[in-house]
């Protein structure tokens, strides 16, 4: 199988699962006891912490909750900070993001959509053009999971806190951590990231936060795990995966990038011009390279394609019960575009034969779908 759904979760990495395994079969125990065997688990979820804190932030500015996903810690972030008259975001978000501001008008908390450009970047103008007196927060993704799009989330922020110095700026990262260099400023105040999109587990995320900002309440409430703003057992054998695999990344995150970037200009090379649109910048993420097989059913080709060993998406893992995808729909694309949408993302396993097969593949499931 050839695996190009990255974007979506990626393969536990071998090497990670061995060295955590001990927090599975010896020292499973629960981080708040106080006896010898708790005080190492809780010991090893400190280090655990900064370790993978460290590696996008000062530990002097910042510090990091650990949470069970991604969307758990998206969650946080828009209810806790978002509480009181407008919240700003982009039409691009993940559905964590996109659907809690939604609920956030049941709650009496007025939710703004900034637009988007057609590679789906956020329009930073028309952002900034939303942010008022009464912004209480602005969430805007890091890289978009849909089209792999970086927004300059430092500049933003900066011109956010220069227009309302009040606002809780917030970013989704969840596809930028591991993959792109990040340092996050003192603009940014929160931050959410994700363990199975680096090769660690699903079930376990964090969010983080600046320091400074003391207002975020707690999102679950008991026993005060988390510094009192998670409650719950923290899952150490998942945060053991996630410190091993962000260790293994971050070791070649540099030359991963640079050949990635790489195979995926080369894979759109091979694909077949008068078969495919292309939707993501060039100068973009390197893990993901969105197309459209215009005309064509993205889903059809999707089950053509695993039947021929190769896996791809067909946009966002969240949204795939809705007939095309909210976000590329923003960014202005027509209906036939939408229809046949695919999105190959790469991780460091990724080969180059595996990129030359994989193009061949597609060329070949678009020609037979249309009798091209």
């Amino acid at each position: 199988m050839i695996y190009l759904d990255n974007a979506a979760t990626t393969r536990p990495l071998d090497g990670a699962l061995a060295r955590a395994k001990t927090y599975l079969t010896d020292c499973y125990f629960n981080p708040s006891a106080l006896y010898h065997g708790g005080v190492e688990a809780h010991r090893f979820l400190s280090e655990a912490r900064s370790a993978l804190l460290s590696r996008i932030a000062d530990p002097a500015l910042f510090d990091l909750i650990f949470t069970s996903c991604g969307t758990e810690s998206d969650n946080q972030a828009i209810f806790g900070a978002g509480r009181r008259g407008n919240v700003v975001t982009t039409a691009g978000e993940h559905a964590a993001i996109y659907e809690s501001c939604k609920e956030l008008k049941n709650r009496g908390v007025e939710p703004r959509f900034a637009p988007l450009h057609a590679d789906g970047s956020v329009d930073v103008e028309e952002l900034l053009s939303l942010v008022d007196e009464k912004t209480s927060l602005v969430s805007v993704i890091h890289v978009s999971n849909e089209t792999g799009a970086v927004n300059d989330i430092a500049a933003i922020a900066k011109r956010v806190k220069q227009k309302n110095p009040r606002t809780v700026f917030h970013s989704d990262g969840v596809q930028a951590f591991g993959k792109l260099p990040v340092r996050l400023t003192k603009d940014i105040d929160l931050y959410t990231i994700s363990a199975h999109k680096i090769g660690a587990l699903k079930g376990t995320g964090a969010l983080i936060r600046r320091k400074a900002y003391t207002a975020l309440p707690a999102y679950l409430h008991g026993g005060g795990q988390e510094n009192g703003l998670r409650s719950g057992t923290e899952n150490v054998f998942g945060i053991a995966c996630f410190r091993y695999a962000a260790e293994e990344k971050f070791a070649s995150l540099q030359e991963d990038a640079k050949r990635l970037a790489a195979y995926k200009e080369q894979f759109w090379s091979l694909l077949d011009r008068a078969l495919f649109t292309r939707l993501s910048p060039v100068g973009g993420s390197p893990y993901i390279l969105t197309v459209s097989a215009h005309g064509k059913r993205g889903e059809t080709l999707q089950r053509m394609l695993w039947d021929q060993g190769v896996a791809v998406g067909t946009g966002s893992a969240c949204n795939s019960k809705k007939p095309h995808s909210r976000v590329l729909a923003a960014c202005g694309y027509a209906p036939e575009v939408l229809d046949g949408v695919l999105r190959v993302s790469f991780c460091p396993q990724t080969t180059q034969e595996e990129v030359f097969l994989a193009a061949e593949a597609m060329n070949e499931a678009v020609r037979a779908f249309g009798g091209v």
